[in-house]
């Protein structure tokens, strides 16, 4: 059944902004009555108006119970009255003042009017209190289009997007039709739900109806689709939704910017950013937009061009946009640059959480986890409250750095301190950071003793410490569970294999192999780029189809050979292949990290910093290769992984071989 589904039947609709009368008020048709009456209602209406400036002056000024002590004295309380209380009832964030508001406002006789009702349902969505708003409609007998509107948005903020769902179908029987608020709230009611099920195959049946009934034309509906898609990764679906748009506005250029940029395709962001640029009409990027391109800057560790962004974003007066604030200052650290990023940080005039959350995470990154946590206290000392991804940033720090008690001590602070509840994501850092310090029975006991499910990422966590330490037994404990979390998570299953590779036992790695085929998975296959003259180029591990591959197999084949003979010793056991040595190591001269290296060494200037970023956790090899060729070559290379920033220097790395 669709979920929107043709009636035969359309309520009349009838403007909730209409006049209202009170049950005392003449209303009387003869000649005779007429003076008399427009004398009353003239002398109401200056009274009501006097009474409304009053309760509005006093609402202003943030009096709000003695507006409503006004009220009380006010006969004939008019639609604005109720309004202007409304409002200052969620303004004041005050739900004891709206409940009494509310009640008055039954007993004046507004309990029908669709204007108030929909007053009412977004005061009650932003006091929290989706059980009042949900009260309200319930108790409406005549529905106007608003009031199921008003609904379906206090609904999806709440996080209720089931609800949603059988609303439509109460909304659909009783003969009312969607307009474009209602596909709008009900495509973010997909993406708006606590359900383990995933609700795409809704969304889908409603871009059904939207084309069915002609609403394709409507940029904010499909520009609501391409976010819907967007959240869900259907990224092709979502460019074929924003290729339809005939007029797009800069909402809609922002949605499949965001789109490429959330979903790892950051140059395919830029390139749409480009496209964006050309148009002269209500395109000119704003600071959602600005978020987005940073976003995929840091992601390719796209220097340049992100200095290019911030000088437009500073002449298009961004800079003082506190979100646009903190991607610029992620964006410089993703790519190495957090001397900048430190500065743009000294220079806000106001920081919120999300400001001192970029700037520890950017220490984090760096392996600067002592500075991270002095970053963390600073903020706590400033009366900047810590939110739940303040203590992922930190502990991601800490867990970087091996600060084993450090990052002990800010868990249980957690609760201790703060009276915050723990997520998946906290125990999940706690499993990381134990499991790198080759603490891998006490990551176990975090586990069993914890009060939530373990999700993919606690266990993802765990495997991923079993692979540097390589603890089979664990490794199979943490995979069991993945495989049935996350069966169609091929990363589980090589790492897995990259585990049983280390440990010689070929044989399960040619079972895990099987399985991958089995289940129609295929690793991700490695991807790196480089920023060379302002220009990004990307290389993929055994690319024959790149035209520079053979002149950096030649290069790198060569390199290999002088490294040797200064005693770098390939790191074979990181293929996954049980063939012969000599084998192996052409497999790693395909590894993508090395193709970009080389391609910056021979087109880049002397003694320029090499930057490149990496889809995958930089192997082994790879590691110690670019450990070699920053002091051969004397030069400084920057490689970032899915885990941290390495800067490679005259044969060192800033991890310390701590990654």
């Amino acid at each position: 059944m669709w979920l929107f589904c043709q009636t035969p039947t359309i309520q009349q609709f009838h403007s909730p902004f209409r006049t209202r009368h009170h049950p005392n008020s003449p209303h009387s048709h003869t000649r005779r009555h007429t003076s008399a009456t427009l004398r009353r209602i003239t002398h109401t209406t200056t009274a009501n108006n006097n009474n409304n400036h009053l309760i509005q002056s006093l609402c202003n000024k943030g009096h709000i119970k003695q507006a409503i002590q006004t009220l009380t004295q006010e006969p004939n309380p008019t639609q604005r009255t109720y309004e202007l209380l409304i409002l200052a009832c969620a303004g004041a964030n005050s739900l004891s003042d709206a409940g009494i508001v509310h009640r008055r406002l039954i007993h004046d006789g507004f309990e029908e009017d669709s204007f108030l009702a929909t007053k009412l349902i977004d005061m009650y969505s932003e006091l929290g209190s989706i059980e009042y708003a949900r009260k309200v409609f319930d108790e409406m007998h005549n529905r106007t289009i608003y009031v199921y509107n008003a609904l379906f948005q206090a609904l999806t903020l709440a996080n209720h997007g089931l609800d949603v769902f059988d609303l439509v179908y109460v909304m659909n029987t009783s003969g009312i039709k969607p307009d474009r608020f209602t596909y709008t709230y009900v495509l973010k009611a997909c993406v708006a739900s606590d359900s383990s099920v995933s609700l795409l195959p809704k969304g889908k049946e409603i871009h059904a109806h939207i084309l069915r009934h002609g609403f394709e034309i409507n940029v904010h509906v499909m520009t609501t689709l391409v976010d819907m898609y967007a959240r869900f990764g259907c990224v092709s679906k979502a460019g074929r939704v924003f290729n339809q748009i005939r007029l797009k506005n800069v909402v809609s250029w922002s949605a499949m910017i965001a789109c490429y940029a959330k979903n790892g395709k950051p140059l395919d962001a830029l390139q749409v950013f480009g496209e964006m640029m050309l148009q002269v009409q209500d395109s000119t990027p704003n600071s959602v937009t600005m978020v987005s391109v940073l976003q995929a800057c840091g992601a390719l560790a796209a220097l340049e061009q992100g200095k290019i962004l911030h000088g437009y974003i500073l002449r298009r007066g961004l800079d003082s946009v506190l979100p646009v604030l903190a991607s610029l200052i992620t964006m410089y650290a993703r790519c190495g640059d957090l001397d900048i990023g430190k500065r743009v940080f000294d220079q806000m005039t106001r920081r919120d959480v999300v400001s001192w959350n970029a700037m520890i995470a950017s220490y984090g990154m760096h392996g600067f986890g002592e500075k991270a946590i002095e970053i963390y206290n600073e903020m706590v000392s400033n009366k900047v409250a810590p939110s739940s991804i303040t203590f992922v940033s930190v502990l991601g720090a800490c867990s970087h750095s091996g600060l084993v008690d450090e990052g002990k001590n800010l868990f249980e602070s957690i609760t201790r301190d703060h009276n915050m509840q723990l997520t998946v994501e906290h125990y999940a850092c706690m499993v990381d950071l134990l499991g790198r310090a080759n603490r891998l029975q006490e990551a176990a006991k975090i586990i069993q003793d914890m009060r939530i499910e373990p999700g993919p990422k606690v266990w993802g966590s765990l495997l991923g410490s079993c692979r540097i330490h390589c603890n089979v037994e664990l490794a199979e404990r943490a995979s069991k569970r993945l495989f049935e979390q996350e069966p169609t998570n091929a990363g589980n299953y090589v790492l897995l294999a990259e585990i049983y590779a280390q440990a010689h036992l070929w044989d399960e790695v040619l079972k895990v192999k099987k399985l991958l085929q089995t289940r129609g998975l295929q690793k991700k296959p490695g991807c790196s780029w480089i920023e060379v003259r302002k220009k990004i180029y990307s290389f993929e591990s055994v690319d024959e189809v790149n035209p520079h591959v053979e002149q950096l197999h030649a290069f790198l084949l060569k390199l290999s050979m002088e490294m040797k003979e200064y005693g770098y010793q390939p790191k074979t056991k990181v293929v996954l292949y049980d063939v012969d040595e000599e084998e192996k190591e052409r497999i790693l001269l395909g590894h993508s990290e090395k193709l970009a290296v080389a391609f910056g060494l021979i087109n880049s200037s002397k003694g320029e910093t090499i930057r490149i970023t990496k889809n995958l956790r930089l192997c082994e090899d790879c590691h110690s290769v670019t450990k070699f060729v920053s002091k051969f070559a004397d030069r400084e290379i920057l490689v970032r992984d899915v885990n941290r920033i390495h800067r490679f220097r005259d044969g060192f790395c800033s991890c310390g071989d701590y990654w």
